[in-house]
């Protein structure tokens, strides 16, 4: 009798479970949510999760805190966000390729891995650039480059970090313009770079074009190239790398929105409808035109595969610039 009663209750248990989990979901948000993102305040990133989340928040009825937890690349945050509670109310920035080599690469020692997400919607494609300062003697790229190949290891070059795609596109760079090596520094986000520039202490920057657009405008900086297909309708009088006879050097990073794995699909649905009318809201559009970031909205399984074949290229972009970094 006492095993008959034991399996009645875990039915009965079973069952209460079941039906509690669609109540919970349609509840879904009854508290603020924080949003994490794996870089410092004020770069390109931050910026554009701030905005995002000041809208979406609306259509969630609840706070949503944007926390910087900036270290390592992205991997600092990316750890702390791999241990959250997957009940919805922890999500997460993810850059990309910067999250992929940062699982990909076994100097990272990351303990996460891929699996550890489930991306929900992406925000921006943000094309690669780079840039010095106003009064720097480099007017063009190719200056710059036959400076890197006169002096090499000499002109320092920032990143967002080792593996970011700014640290690859260094690499890339180098390959397309033999001779041509940088003195790499590697920073924490664009703005320390922003500051390292300015201030005198770095040369050139890699970066994104929505990290520097208003500092373009304000006379602060100069673009010497962007690293696309196409010119930047933030920067259209900024030739492209493949214009300049680069056509390997592309570089580019998406940043979008995710939750830990064995988050409720129901719970997920919820938070990719609030986000997304947030990202097609007129005034989102307007802000992010403001920054020079560049929409770019991929949701569901179609952000999904975006990852999934990312991170399959990215392990060779992973592997190359282990490399060239040996030599």
């Amino acid at each position: 009798m006492g095993i008959v009663r034991s399996a009645r209750a875990c039915v009965v248990m079973l069952a209460v479970l079941l039906s509690a989990a669609p109540a919970a979901a349609a509840d879904f948000p009854n508290k603020p949510l924080q949003l994490m993102v794996a870089f410092p305040a004020g770069g390109g990133t931050d910026v554009a999760a701030r905005i995002v989340a000041s809208i979406a928040e609306k259509h969630l009825g609840q706070p949503i805190v944007v926390v910087n937890r900036g270290g390592a690349g992205g991997q600092v945050g990316w750890t702390d966000f791999s241990r959250a509670r997957a009940d919805g109310y922890s999500l997460g920035f993810i850059n990309l390729p910067a999250l992929n080599t940062v699982i990909l690469d076994p100097e990272r020692k990351a303990t996460f891995k891929a699996d550890a997400f489930i991306p929900v919607i992406n925000q921006v494609l943000d094309p690669g650039v780079v840039w010095v300062r106003a009064d720097s003697p480099f007017k063009t790229f190719k200056d710059l480059l036959e400076a890197a190949k006169k002096s090499p290891h000499k002109i320092s070059a920032a990143t967002t970090g080792i593996l970011s795609d700014d640290h690859l596109a260094i690499l890339m760079t180098e390959e397309a313009f033999p001779g041509a090596l940088f003195r790499i520094v590697h920073l924490e986000g664009g703005a320390q770079q922003m500051t390292g520039i300015l201030g005198g202490h770095i040369d050139v920057a890699f970066d994104n074009v929505g990290g520097i657009v208003r500092r373009v405008k304000s006379g602060e900086v100069r673009a010497l190239t962007v690293m696309d297909t196409q010119r930047s309708r933030f920067l259209p009088d900024v030739p492209t790398t493949p214009e300049l006879g680069f056509k390997t050097v592309i570089s580019s990073s998406t940043r979008g929105i995710a939750v830990p794995r064995g988050t409720p699909p129901a719970v997920i649905k919820r938070i990719e409808d609030a986000f997304r009318k947030a990202m097609d809201d007129p005034d989102h559009v307007k802000k992010m035109e403001e920054q020079g970031l560049q929409l770019k909205v991929m949701a569901g399984e179609e952000y999904a595969k975006y990852y999934r074949e990312l991170h399959t290229k990215a392990a060779k972009y992973t592997e190359w610039a282990r490399k060239r970094q040996a030599k």
